[in-house]
């Protein structure tokens, strides 16, 4: 850790609106309101004041859960109005002494977070049919601006001051980090060389270039401001069919925590800190699946398809952002693989159900963020185990499985219709598919195989990594496990996430993939947080001092 650099665990990830300190969230109708006036003393640190709506990851962890409410607890909302009450000022990205003072492990997580949550923004238009308007009713900068691409529609006022910019190369020395340059070029489409002017111009453009060049889609004077913004949220809202489903509510997680585990209802966490290693264990559900659909809705976030993704999403955030020396996950499963099944075949009957459709999106939101976890990540399928169905979907997101092949065949495996296509990842593909890309045959063999598949047989079809007996299973994942903490940490985090998105690159994959990887060096180039770096020095009289070669 660097002398200027600071790391405070975040202690919780959960909240919700009645604890909102830089959000509030507003109903009419179909059409809902997130309005964005962040509290500048209400930093997640002390260090840092949030002015002009610049956020961190604070700021995050609440718009992330207003979106996740606006999709469970307000089905009939089709429209979101994303928007700002200081005046002149919509958002001004990052707080940069946040970043400039965090830890580079935080930098990155954060970045990740805050992809996560614009992702998020733009799964809920694509699945659940929600039309996002940004309204800009001021200056939209770095983050700022990165906010509004995640949305439908961009709309800046008109006030002959007000711009959108993305300023991190010219003034910070970093990349914008929430995938700012891909939805530039690869969603709003625009041209390659003004999204190069545009990306190295600091003040960026005003409303009359930010709509000529398609880096917003509209703008209003102040005058007609109001009345704009509403005729085009109504107009939205008119493209859906009414809904008038009553929604579910988010109930809080129950968690049991210590200095070396949270223990939820269904996954446990358990940290070796010494050996820089973490548990994971998803455990199989205890009560009987639900009827149908009515009975899946009456369940609500308590059924445990979804309460079991909810705690497990939770888990990864705390791994991710508080034990950044942990290396390896080990994934485990406990419990009746029927019950798995039977919950599962439940919530897949029920496709079409507004509710269940959500849920079968939160797993695959979830299973993506496995696959973008910066660690390695090992299954362990042995005596117990229940990885079938939705849950196998874990050991083929992961780098490595191993399989115990016992004398009586009880530890089994069984590949449904859970793989073949409910959880796509970030290419778009299935997790078998990127996992047999050289021999799509294979797909179609593990989807047919129908039953359960014991150690020697999945280890022949490709569908885990080694199998070894009973003799020699404690010595091979004892081995794997100290092989792979001898690694550097680095080189093991760039290998991973190359290896893991097989195939044609989309603007997710590419935000994750090559947007993360990039920044993760940037950010540790003294051109950005080097004593005199841009990023260091920003808002000092003093300049930056840059190594200028290129690498």
């Amino acid at each position: 850790m660097g002398k200027h650099e600071k790391f405070q665990p975040i202690p919780s990830f959960e909240t919700n609106p009645a604890q909102y300190r830089h959000w509030s969230l507003a109903f009419d109708g179909a059409v809902a309101t997130l309005t964005l006036g962040i509290d500048e003393n209400n930093g997640m640190r002390s260090d840092y004041l949030l002015k002009l709506n610049s956020y961190d990851v604070g700021v995050d962890i609440e718009l992330r859960d207003a979106i996740e409410r606006l999709r469970f607890e307000h089905p009939e909302v089709r429209t979101v109005v994303i928007t700002s009450d200081i005046p002149r000022v919509f958002c001004a990205g990052a707080n940069i002494r946040m970043l400039a003072s965090s830890t580079h492990a935080f930098k990155v997580n954060f970045c990740k977070y805050t992809n996560e949550t614009r992702v998020g923004i733009e799964q809920a238009s694509a699945e659940s049919g929600v039309t996002f308007i940004a309204a800009c009713n001021g200056t939209a900068s770095g983050g700022g601006y990165e906010l509004a691409e995640a949305c439908n529609e961009i709309y800046l006022i008109d006030d002959g001051s007000s711009a959108v910019s993305l300023p991190e190369v010219p003034l910070l020395g970093v990349l914008p980090g929430t995938g700012g340059l891909t939805r530039l070029v690869d969603k709003r489409k625009v041209r390659r060389d003004i999204a190069d002017v545009f990306c190295t111009k600091a003040e960026g453009f005003r409303a009359r270039d930010a709509v000529k060049y398609r880096i917003v889609d509209g703008s209003f004077p102040r005058s007609k401001w109001d009345a704009g913004i509403a005729a085009k949220a109504s107009e939205a809202s008119a493209r859906h069919a009414t809904r008038s489903e009553t929604g579910v509510t988010l109930t809080p997680f129950k968690v049991d925590v210590t200095e070396t585990s949270r223990h939820y209802t269904t996954v446990d966490l358990d940290l070796d800190l010494k050996a820089r290693l973490a548990t994971i264990t998803v455990k199989a559900p205890t009560e009987a699946a639900p009827a149908d659909a009515a009975a899946l809705r009456a369940e609500g976030a308590e059924t445990w398809s979804f309460r079991v993704w909810r705690e497990l999403h939770d888990a990864l955030q705390h791994l991710r952002f508080n034990h950044p020396t942990l290396g390896l996950i080990l994934f485990k499963t406990t419990g009746d693989a029927s019950a798995v099944l039977a919950h599962d075949a439940t919530l897949y009957a029920a496709k079409g159900d507004w509710f269940a459709d959500e849920v079968l999106w939160y797993q695959a939101r979830t299973l993506r963020a496995v696959d973008n976890t910066s660690r390695s990540m090992f299954a362990l399928i042995d005596e117990g185990s229940c990885f079938v169905g939705s849950l196998f979907e874990i050991p083929l997101a992961c780098d490595r499985s191993y399989m115990l092949e016992d004398e009586d065949g009880a530890v089994t495996v069984q590949v449904t219709e859970a793989s073949g296509g409910a959880y796509p990842m970030a290419t778009n593909m299935t997790r078998l598919q990127c996992r047999f890309a050289g021999e799509p045959e294979k797909v179609n063999e593990a989807l047919e195989a129908g039953s359960t598949i014991d150690g020697p047989d999945a280890y022949d079809m490709g569908l885990v990594t080694m199998a070894p007996d009973d003799i020699d299973w404690e010595d091979e994942i004892r081995i794997a496990i100290e092989e792979r903490a001898s690694l550097s940490p680095d080189a093991l985090t760039g290998m991973e996430q190359n290896l893991r998105f097989v195939g044609a690159e989309t603007p997710e994959c590419k935000i994750y993939g090559r947007l993360s990887a990039w920044q993760n060096w940037i950010f540790q180039r003294p051109n950005a947080t080097g004593d005199d770096g841009a990023l260091t020095l920003f808002g000092q009289p003093e300049r930056p001092t840059f190594d200028w070669r290129r690498t």
